[in-house]
């Protein structure tokens, strides 16, 4: 059986290291920057040992996942000596193979797994791994064990070559990180209701269960409803004038969603051509009032 060891004991290393162990696989060792957290991940992984330097995991596992911040995994990768035929994975969705080509030039495989999920705390990121699909860069014979520990997470993969990892990160970010900031917008607007931010947050939770629903059974572009879907310029130019009036630091934000919602209104079909360009002549022209003020 592989034996499996992590170099940084974050939410990521954690999340991955239990669910691993629960699946059956050995984890041997973890290494981290404090104590505490890598005594954390090794109760959650079967007791694996737990070291000071990273040094003595690489000695001994061979499958070692670097999961450290981003920023840090290229000088983790060249302060420890790698064996041949090692293999050696981050899990940036970032970042390419690159950061690890010191461990190539010793001889280790590399390779990068990186989960496509979002995390805030190990409980829910421990939870939210299974079934994530995720982003994969290895060459065999590294690349089949990685396919195999997807398939045991009951997960998808998506095989991605260097230069695919900064669109498919920014994807991840828009769906992720800028649906979070979304929501804190809209709970901005409630504000001039009145409305604190965790009742609006409260309030939205089953409007985005029942978006999120919609996308995955109805799927784009029928999922889309709203005043693009239905080409009501009246609702638009009256969001428009309130946001002017009330939250004009986010007006762009809203002309610019809007414009990139009226393709999938149009693919739809509950808007012709005429009035999709109606539409983008209402966003169009107040951006370009806008810039005259």
């Amino acid at each position: 059986m592989l034996s499996i060891g992590f170099i940084g004991a974050g939410i990521t290393g954690t999340a991955l290291a239990s669910n691993l162990y629960k699946k059956g696989y050995v984890i041997k060792a973890v290494a981290s920057r404090t104590y505490a957290s890598a005594q954390r991940l090794s109760s959650l992984a079967g007791n694996c040992l737990v070291f000071e330097k990273p040094q003595e995991v690489v000695d001994i596992c061979q499958l070692v996942f670097i999961t450290t911040p981003d920023d840090t995994i290229n000088s983790m990768a060249r302060s420890v000596k790698w064996k041949e035929g090692q293999y050696v994975v981050h899990c940036s969705g970032a970042l390419s193979l690159e950061v690890l080509e010191p461990a190539r030039q010793q001889g280790a495989l590399t390779g990068s797994l990186h989960p496509l999920q979002s995390f805030a705390d190990i409980e829910q990121a421990s939870r939210n791994l299974l079934g994530s699909t995720f982003g994969i860069e290895a060459e065999e014979p590294l690349l089949s064990i990685l396919q195999n520990l997807v398939t045991a997470l009951q997960g998808n993969w998506l095989l991605l070559a260097s230069k695919d990892k900064p669109l498919y990160h920014v994807s991840a970010v828009f769906v992720s990180n800028y649906l979070v900031t979304l929501v804190k917008l809209a709970g901005d607007l409630w504000s001039n209701l009145g409305v604190s931010p965790e009742k609006a947050v409260s309030a939205f939770w089953p409007l985005l269960q029942g978006t999120m629903e919609n996308i995955q059974k109805i799927g784009l572009p029928k999922c889309l409803t709203g005043p693009i879907a239905r080409g009501d310029l009246g609702t638009i130019k009256r969001h428009i004038e309130i946001l002017k009036k009330e939250k004009p630091e986010i007006l762009s934000c809203y002309k610019i969603l809007g414009w990139h919602a009226i393709p999938i209104a149009l693919a739809k079909g509950k808007i012709n051509s005429s009035q999709a360009q109606e539409l983008k002549d209402i966003l169009k022209g107040e951006e370009n009032e806008s810039h005259h003020k």
